[in-house]
């Protein structure tokens, strides 16, 4: 232990008359002491009651997927936070966390990487744009979306929810409603021969490697005859000038 931390970390729970509290015997998590010194020695007006206010998400479980993972931190994690949750997810070259949607509205921050995202507004639109580290998301409540690495090493970032109780786990995604939706409901919405749907995953995708896209100019020439959004739904916050 550095004489820095011998200073922070107090060696009793006691006040410094040492009339009240007593020294440690047991055993001793000093890098979490350092990280909370008033939880390990209060103040003396502290009266126990405050919620706990923060958590790390290296404490949260993680879920591990095909190229990627995701970890959440809600009201079950940190019962202080009612009203947001988050989530952290990473994302491969070309895996996609494929389109699905929610009640709660969503905001970004890329940490790192670059992605291409996907959304659909609530008058037919479609809106797909390239984001780099730093830029920003958001998606109202409702709009469907998919997000997908690209680059070298595809991307993370932090999603952020506008109700502590969201889930990760329970959100609306395309496969399990294809597969839970008889082919011939399909075919007519679709417009397309029942040989098509013969191959679609029986469970629910969530995050799946998909192949790296072609650049954005391609995308947007193949989906050329879908109504674009005249919403915007990205910002490239680094790109703004600081004040």
């Amino acid at each position: 232990m550095s004489k820095e931390e011998a200073g922070v970390i107090p060696k009793r729970v006691q006040d410094e008359d040492h009339k009240t509290g007593a020294d440690f015997l047991g055993p001793r998590n000093i890098p979490r002491e350092l990280q909370e010194p008033d939880q390990v020695s209060p103040p003396p007006t502290d009266s126990g009651t405050l919620l706990n206010m923060k958590w790390s998400f290296t404490d949260s479980h993680i879920r591990i997927e095909e190229g990627g993972w995701a970890r959440q931190t809600t009201v079950r994690e940190l019962p202080s936070s009612t009203a947001m949750a988050g989530v952290n997810m990473r994302l491969k070259a070309g895996v996609i966390r494929e389109l699905h949607w929610h009640k709660e509205a969503e905001w970004a921050y890329m940490l790192d990487g670059e992605a291409r995202v996907t959304v659909l507004d609530l008058e037919g639109g479609s809106y797909t744009d390239d984001i780099g580290k730093g830029d920003l998301w958001y998606f109202p409540s409702g709009r469907p979306h998919s997000i997908q690495g690209l680059g070298e090493h595809g991307c993370e970032f932090l999603l952020v929810f506008d109700d502590g109780n969201f889930s990760e786990d329970s959100t609306f995604l395309l496969s399990d409603w294809l597969a839970h939706t008889p082919i011939d409901v399909l075919v007519k919405n679709f417009r397309q021969a029942p040989a098509m749907f013969h191959s679609l995953s029986k469970d629910e995708k969530y995050i799946f490697q998909g192949k790296v896209p072609g650049s954005i100019e391609e995308s947007l020439k193949i989906t050329s005859d879908v109504k674009p959004s005249r919403h915007r739904f990205t910002h490239k916050m680094l790109a703004q000038q600081p004040v």
